[in-house]
């Protein structure tokens, strides 16, 4: 095991909430955030909640992958469903690490 899940999401919502406290009108903009990507409900909370573990992963947020894959779980995602995000986070970072390694070999002197 990398981490010890169970106990570092609830690790890091006490933090989240301690930051939250000192600067609550940071802690207001960001679940202002939240709201406003909801707002029109085109995507159901289980699909932005997918997206956003691939987002998390691209990302390399440790707090943001616990939070977002419990909020998957509880919305209805699957281990499949998970699974295939992840997949799709793979794949474009592969993608994106292609079009950078050309960046690279113009950088050379291609």
């Amino acid at each position: 095991m990398l981490f010890n899940w169970t106990e570092y999401v609830p690790a890091v919502k006490k933090a989240f909430g301690s930051l939250g406290k000192r600067h609550p009108k940071m802690l207001e903009a960001y679940q202002s955030l939240g709201t406003a990507a909801a707002h029109d409900q085109a995507l159901d909370a289980k699909t932005r909640e997918l997206i956003a573990v691939a987002v998390a992963i691209s990302l390399r947020c440790d707090g943001c992958i616990g939070t977002h894959t419990e909020a998957a779980r509880k919305a209805g995602a699957t281990e499949a469903e998970l699974a295939q995000a992840l997949a799709t986070a793979i794949q474009v970072n592969a993608g994106a690490a292609y079009v950078y390694s050309m960046r690279a070999l113009e950088a050379y002197g291609d």
